[in-house]
């Protein structure tokens, strides 16, 4: 791996740890203006000092973003679907590794869509991209959504199959959901670093830290939440308690005890 790369890589994943706390700003490309992101400027200032790295859009990354120096940038790459259009799986590549270096990005992030009728589109924007970025030593994190068939969601076959395609098709890392069952399986068999995503909100914060602390302990690298984080009515809180989760060890009753004090 080269230094750029790497030194890329190392804005995403804390070299102290190795593990990532990401937080979900894309939101918006396909639902617009969704409960707890109306104003994302807002969100990304008080939440940012707390996360390792900031996924979002160009649009958000230009208007909404005042640089700080230190959290790694995630540029999204793809999308042009919407929730009221036809088919939210029929992504294309919207950003460039040109418009991706302006922004002094860490990393450039895609949809597979690994099962639909845009497989092979989503497939090939994968590797695409990723022989776009290779030269400058851009990573890609591929983000393995399951498009309208949600119970593929939970599914340790289909999750296990759809991050090691993305890994074989160019990404460095990769975003998936976790499931219960079998997820060693899922980490075990992609060979780059797998991050979990959080997915809509869940019954109550106790879930989220079962889930991040269970995939975790499971092989996963790191987290990329967003709902679950500013649909909260304590996002701080939510913040912290997440990153003790990834970076400390910290248990489920820790989570819920550093919610608590900031409450």
């Amino acid at each position: 791996m080269g230094i750029g790369k790497a030194n890329r890589l190392a804005r995403i994943f804390r070299p102290s740890t190795g593990r990532a706390v990401m937080l979900a700003l894309d939101h918006g490309m396909a639902l617009g203006p969704i409960t707890g992101l109306e104003k994302p400027a807002g969100v990304i200032s008080l939440l940012a000092p707390y996360a390792d790295s900031l996924m979002a859009t160009k649009g958000v990354f230009n208007h909404c973003y005042t640089p700080d120096g230190r959290a790694g940038i995630v540029l999204r790459a793809s999308g042009a679907t919407t929730i009221v259009g036809p088919d939210l799986t029929a992504e294309t590549l919207t950003a460039t590794i040109d418009e991706a270096l302006m922004l002094s990005a860490d990393a450039m992030a895609t949809s597979i869509f690994v099962g639909t009728d845009n497989e092979r589109d989503s497939i090939e924007n994968l590797a695409a991209l990723a022989g776009d970025c290779a030269p400058y030593g851009m990573p890609i994190l591929a983000v393995t959504a399951v498009g309208k068939d949600r119970e593929k969601q939970f599914d340790a076959k289909y999750l296990g199959l759809a991050c090691r395609v993305a890994a074989e098709h160019g990404a460095d890392m990769v975003k998936t959901y976790f499931t219960p069952e079998s997820f060693e399986h899922v980490t075990g068999c992609c060979p780059v670093p797998i991050i979990i995503a959080g997915g809509p909100k869940m019954g109550t914060e106790e879930d989220v830290f079962r889930v991040a602390r269970a995939a975790l302990d499971q092989g996963a690298m790191g987290i990329d939440m967003g709902r679950n984080v500013w649909q909260n009515p304590n996002p701080v809180g939510m913040m912290k308690a997440l990153a003790a989760i990834v970076h400390e060890g910290a248990s489920v009753a820790d989570a819920v005890a550093i919610l608590n004090e900031v409450r």
